[in-house]
């Protein structure tokens, strides 16, 4: 490569989920390892890790104006009524809505938030995925 692609381009950042401690997310029954997530000196760095969640957990009918992909690892999870599992991916434009989610068995999924490529909405780490004691759900903001 040259000395002007690599003064130009950024190289990779790698961290492992080991290195990670799980933190409280917003809904109930939810935590989650964020390796990636915005940050003053990186604005567009996206959302990226697990969010595991126990059995019973769930997320209410909510909407974004960020992009988003989730991948099932672990567990089963009703979304709009249908039931997926491991190997399941669901990509969410931007804008968009998550139906609300449940879960009986628990479970883990990948998830990765980006900047919205038609609204420019950014994904929110802080407050929502670092949270020091989680709010009750009509505290949050759904805007449905």
């Amino acid at each position: 490569m040259s000395d002007a692609a690599q003064r130009d381009h950024a190289p990779a950042i790698v961290r492992h989920v080991d290195d990670i401690e799980w933190e409280t997310i917003r809904w109930p029954g939810e935590t989650g390892k964020m390796l990636f997530h915005p940050r003053p000196e990186r604005p567009t760095e996206p959302n990226a890790g697990l969010l595991r969640l126990a059995p019973g957990a769930w997320h209410p009918l909510h909407k974004h104006d960020f992009a988003q992909v989730w991948y099932v690892l672990e567990g089963e999870f009703e979304v709009a009524g249908k039931v997926w599992g491991p190997g399941t991916m669901i990509w969410h434009a931007d804008p968009h809505y998550e139906d609300e989610l449940r879960t009986t068995s628990g479970g883990l999924i990948l998830i990765v938030q980006y900047p919205g490529p038609t609204t420019g909405g950014r994904p929110i780490y802080d407050k929502r995925f670092n949270m020091a004691e989680r709010k009750a759900v009509a505290e949050e903001r759904t805007d449905m």
